[in-house]
C-alpha cells in the first residue's frame, strides 16, 4: 500500500530518504518474508521523533527492524513505515567514572557491543553474549542467555514515543520479566544506559569466548534460523521437550526443526515465512498434544497476516 502523501512530505522536510516496497527478506535472519510499504534509516533522536509524530498524524503504523533475529515476516510483508535505527543511534559511548556507565543506541548490534566491551575492557554484561539482536529489542524482550538477562545490567532506557515526546523510564519501572517488557505503547528504544562492574576483564573474556564455543558446537548458527524459537517452560527445556516429541528434522516445505538443536527452525534454502509459521504451529500443537506443555513463541510475527488461516 503507498504510504501517506502527507507522511512522505514531513520525512523529506526531515531529510530522510524513504524507500518505497522495500524488500524485507534480506533484513531477516530467516531470509523470508515481503515487503515493507516504506523503509527509512534513522540516525538521530530528532529523526526518530519527527518519524513518530508524522505518523501518527497520518495514522500509519510504524515498525522497528532492528537485527531481524526474532522476526517472522509475513509473506504479504508489512504495511506502514519501516524503521532502521543506524548513525548516533548504533553508537556506544562511555560516561565518566569508575566503573563506567555506557549509554547504548537502540540500534547497536549485541555482537558489535561484545566485541568492543573484550576491547575495553568492560564488564558485567557477558550474559549479552551470543544474543543476534540489538539493544532496543534486547530491552523490549528482556532478551537474555543461561547467564543472565538485560534487566541484570540495564539501568533506564530513552524511548521515543508514539507522539515524538522523548521519555528517560527507569528500568526498574519496565516490568521487566522473562522475556518480556512493559514499555509505553508504540514507543522505540532510542539509547540503553548499562552498568558496568570493574570486575576482571580476562576472566569476562574468557567467559564471552567459552559461551561463543559451546553455541558453535550446539546451536546451528551457520544457518538462517531466528535464534531460539520457544520461550524456556518453567523448570523444562523447548529444544529437549521437542526432540523427546520427535520433531527433530520434521520439515513443512523449506522449513526444518534443526538436527543440532531442536528449539531452532532453519531455513533449508526456499522456506516462505507460511512454511515457517506452519512448522511453528505443528511443533506447538504437537509438543502440547504429547505433554501437555504449551509452547510460548519468543519470536514475534510481524506484518500482514490476515491471509493465515492455521
Amino acid at each position: 500500500m503507498p504510504l501517506p502523501t502527507p507522511l512522505l512530505h514531513a520525512l523529506q522536510e526531515a531529510h530522510l530518504k524513504v524507500a518505497l516496497d522495500a524488500d524485507l527478506s534480506r533484513r531477516s535472519w530467516w531470509r523470508a518474508g515481503g515487503p515493507a510499504d516504506g523503509f527509512v534509516k534513522v540516525t538521530s533522536v530528532e529523526q526518530l521523533q519527527a518519524c513518530q509524530a508524522a505518523a501518527l498524524a497520518c495514522g500509519c503504523p510504524v515498525f522497528v527492524v532492528g537485527n531481524g533475529s526474532n522476526l517472522l515476516i509475513s509473506d504479504r510483508g508489512i504495511r506502514g513505515l519501516v524503521v532502521r535505527l543506524t548513525g548516533g543511534l548504533a553508537r556506544v559511548e562511555a560516561a565518566g567514572g569508575a566503573p563506567p556507565k555506557l549509554r547504548v543506541g537502540g540500534g547497536v548490534r549485541l555482537v558489535s557491543l561484545m566485541k568492543q566491551a573484550v576491547r575495553e575492557s568492560w564488564t558485567g554484561f557477558e550474559q549479552l553474549t551470543g544474543i543476534p539482536g540489538t539493544m532496543g529489542g534486547a530491552v523490549r524482550m528482556n532478551a537474555g542467555t543461561h547467564m543472565g538477562e538485560v534487566s541484570d545490567a540495564l539501568e533506564s532506557v530513552e524511548v521515543v514515543l508514539e507522539d515524538g515526546a522523548v521519555q528517560t523510564l527507569n528500568a526498574g519501572k519496565l516490568g521487566l520479566a522473562y522475556r518480556q517488557s512493559e514499555l509505553p505503547p508504540r514507543s522505540i528504544v532510542a539509547q540503553a544506559t548499562l552498568r558496568t562492574t570493574g570486575a576482571d576483564a580476562a576472566k569476562s573474556a574468557a567467559l564471552i569466548q567459552e559461551h561463543l564455543g559451546y553455541r558453535e558446537r550446539t546451536q546451528p548458527i551457520d544457518v538462517p534460523t531466528c535464534g531460539s524459537t520457544f520461550r524456556n517452560p518453567p523448570g523444562e527445556k523447548a529444544g529437549r521437550l521437542i526432540d523427546q516429541c520427535g520433531l527433530k528434522g520434521h520439515r513443512i516445505g523449506g522449513a526444518e526443526v534443526s538436527t543440532k538443536h531442536a528449539n531452532f527452525l532453519v531455513n533449508t534454502g526456499d522456506a516462505t515465512a507460511d512454511d515457517l509459521r506452519g512448522l511453528i504451529e505443528h511443533v506447538q500443537h504437537t509438543v502440547a498434544e504429547r505433554t501437555g506443555i504449551e509452547l510460548q513463541r519468543e519470536v514475534h510475527f510481524a506484518g500482514d497476516w490476515s491471509h493465515w488461516a492455521p
